[in-house]
């Protein structure tokens, strides 16, 4: 498989598995009062974003986006709501969402050092703007901590 693919994956599956992590987390949040949601409902939209360009450049690279499996939706959205019953404070739903997005960011940042190089200029770029985008919503929700 070429890098490009392998890449362009990696954002696929980290984005489709943010969309849902953060809308299930919204969805938790919907009778409760946290100033945080705006933030949450903005880096949605951007993970929307990274998520449909990436399938855009799979479709382009005549490959098949691999999607998260059931289980670790599942997974993901149980502990988000016993993190939530836990704690729903905006400080601790920050915290639970940095440690969520630096899991995707080192994942991208180890791929582009091993193969930046053999990518073609689109799909570099795109990559490098996905880790620029998960480092700011980081830089922005320690903010609210």
């Amino acid at each position: 498989m070429n890098e490009n693919i392998k890449v362009m994956e990696i954002i696929y599956r980290d984005s489709e598995m943010a969309v849902f992590s953060l809308k299930s987390l919204l969805e938790t949040l919907k009778d409760k009062n946290n100033k945080i949601k705006e933030t949450i409902t903005h880096i949605l939209e951007g993970y929307e974003r990274y998520q449909d360009d990436a399938l855009k450049a799979l479709e382009e690279l005549d490959a098949t986006p691999q999607k998260e499996g059931v289980m670790a939706k599942m997974a993901s959205k149980m502990g988000i709501q016993k993190e939530v019953k836990t704690d729903n404070s905006d400080s601790a739903i920050s915290e639970m969402l940095i440690q969520g997005i630096s899991m995707g960011s080192i994942e991208m940042e180890q791929k582009l050092s091993e193969c930046e190089e053999h990518l073609d200029k689109s799909y570099r770029k795109l990559a490098k703007d996905f880790l620029k985008f998960q480092e700011d919503n980081i830089k922005t929700l320690k903010k609210e901590l």
